[in-house]
């Protein structure tokens, strides 16, 4: 029986491999995929669910391109070229579940498309406008994505037949008005992004009541849309041009986790503190001079960066103890009170690159496995900024003004893996030799910079510089020689035959 079987199995492979057209691929009997045809080949196995074609050149597509496929389930062709086709091309593919028509020329959806579909993607074509009857009978389709098209206008009314749609992307269509509404029970990813949209009327988002992820990005909002469904996990409004985050507007979004609304207009966000599941807030690129009251205490992750915050106190912070990434760059921070984090024993990650702090904030948290403070006006690292830091895998200080580094600092990093020191005025003293050593010995990754002084290994790494070696050698040769004298010397004195074997190796 095992033995009729895989026979069966053979002569049907071997069946559809032998009328594999050219161009075509048909590892298996039911896939093909096409590449570089000019028509959809004659002679397809009829047992083909799923066929591929890319990188072609076939205009039009007609009825009988797939006479006899009836149990297609999938089919993709993607940058084909193709413009046109019959009203009724794809309406004998009763079992069709996919539809992708990526980076065609379609100026239109597809006419009289199969009850059965539950995937059309149509996006990078030409498409200018929706029709009433475009999705007519498509009960079955979860996921609508028409992104890079042409789609100036758009009436929501359209997709009122789409019962079962759970994602639908539209972004990147220059569109600049949306009316009408459609009763989306089901949807629950709504993009929208890159267009050029300027408001939505009030009640647009309450008819979408399971919505989870809205994307609307890279429009012209000049306020948050109001009455957005409590359902909501992540909203994006970074690109936008909101002016301010008014309680009304969020206070009902009791489930959010994430909200972006970096490159705004915002003077101030105290709204978000109405936002109380709130895990991940995206402030960059604003105008907020300090950071917002009562920040939600179960964020994780918060990003000021870019914006003009010019102190930060430990009243800020109060409450933040689930707080891991804390990103404050670019900001013309000249003041950073001390134990300002001592409530975010959780936090690993802090940015501050790009300010005016002169020393490295005291009372950083233990947690803390990269530290960023690179462009600031440093000029010394002592043993009371660092001994605390015992989990520190990063350190990032370039482009400050630090002339020295005292080695035992490096002994309180016992996790440093990655150091970065370069672009500041070192001199280069023989303190920096042991210091070279101990990183070398440790296996750790630096960039360490070059010396600005002394004038003998100026524009040298100091990691790799001979002259600097050399020199701190003769230094060491020369001081463990004149104490060899002294020793001999007080030795003669008391008549002490010594027999000591001095290394007068490098150490470094």
């Amino acid at each position: 029986m095992f033995a009729l079987s895989l026979l069966c199995l053979v002569s049907c492979l071997f069946s559809c491999l032998a009328v594999c057209p050219r161009r075509c691929s048909c590892d298996s009997p039911r896939t093909m995929q096409c590449f570089r045809i000019s028509d959809i080949p004659a002679v397809i196995p009829t047992s083909t669910t799923k066929l591929y074609i890319s990188h072609s050149r076939i205009r039009h597509l007609q009825l009988s391109d797939f006479t006899g496929l009836s149990g297609l389930q999938e089919l993709v062709l993607f940058s084909s070229g193709t413009e046109t086709f019959e009203n009724t091309t794809f309406k004998a593919l009763n079992h069709l579940k996919v539809l992708e028509m990526w980076k065609n020329k379609l100026t239109a959806v597809p006419r009289s498309l199969p009850p059965s579909l539950e995937v059309l993607k149509l996006g990078d074509n030409s498409i200018h406008s929706f029709y009433h009857y475009d999705f007519d009978g498509l009960t079955k389709l979860r996921v609508l994505e028409i992104q890079n098209n042409l789609l100036v206008t758009l009436s929501f009314d359209v997709f009122s037949a789409l019962t079962n749609i759970q994602r639908l992307i539209l972004d990147n269509n220059g569109m600049q008005s949306i009316t009408g509404t459609a009763r989306l029970l089901q949807l629950k990813y709504l993009s929208l992004e890159n267009n050029k949209v300027l408001f939505f009327h009030e009640h647009f988002f309450s008819h979408f009541p399971n919505l989870q992820y809205l994307r609307l990005a890279g429009n012209q909002l000049a306020k948050i849309p109001a009455h957005l469904p409590r359902s909501l996990l992540s909203l994006r409004l970074e690109r936008n041009h909101i002016k301010n985050v008014r309680v009304r507007d969020v206070k009902q979004l009791e489930n959010l986790s994430e909200l972006n609304l970096s490159g705004n207009q915002l003077s101030s966000a105290d709204g978000v503190q109405a936002i109380i599941n709130l895990t991940s807030l995206d402030l960059s690129r604003n105008h907020i001079s300090s950071l917002p009251n009562k920040l939600p205490i179960k964020l994780q992750r918060l990003d000021c960066s870019n914006n003009q915050i010019s102190r930060v106190t430990a009243q800020d912070m109060k409450g933040l103890s689930n707080l891991k990434h804390l990103f404050l760059d670019s900001n013309g921070i000249v003041q950073f009170e001390d134990k300002t984090l001592q409530w975010c024993v959780h936090l690993s990650n802090l940015a501050m690159e790009q300010n005016f702090l002169t020393s490295i904030p005291q009372g950083l948290p233990m947690t803390l496995t990269r530290l960023d403070l690179k462009g600031n006006k440093i000029e010394h690292i002592g043993l009371r900024d660092v001994n605390n830091l015992k989990h520190l895998q990063v350190l990032n200080l370039r482009n400050n003004k630090i002339t020295s580094l005292d080695h035992q600092v490096l002994e309180c990093l016992p996790r440093l893996q990655h150091l970065y020191l370069d672009g500041n005025p070192w001199n280069c003293t023989c303190k920096l030799v042991k210091v070279r050593r101990l990183l070398v010995d440790k296996g750790t990754d630096i960039k360490e910079g070059h010396c600005v002084e002394p004038s003998y290994c100026r524009g040298e790494r100091w990691m790799s510089s001979e002259a600097l070696i050399r020199h701190c050698e003769n230094s060491y040769t020369f001081d463990k020689g004149k104490e060899h004298k002294k020793k001999l010397k007080l030795n003669e004195l008391l008549d002490i035959e010594t027999d000591e074997d001095y290394d007068y190796d490098l150490i470094y």
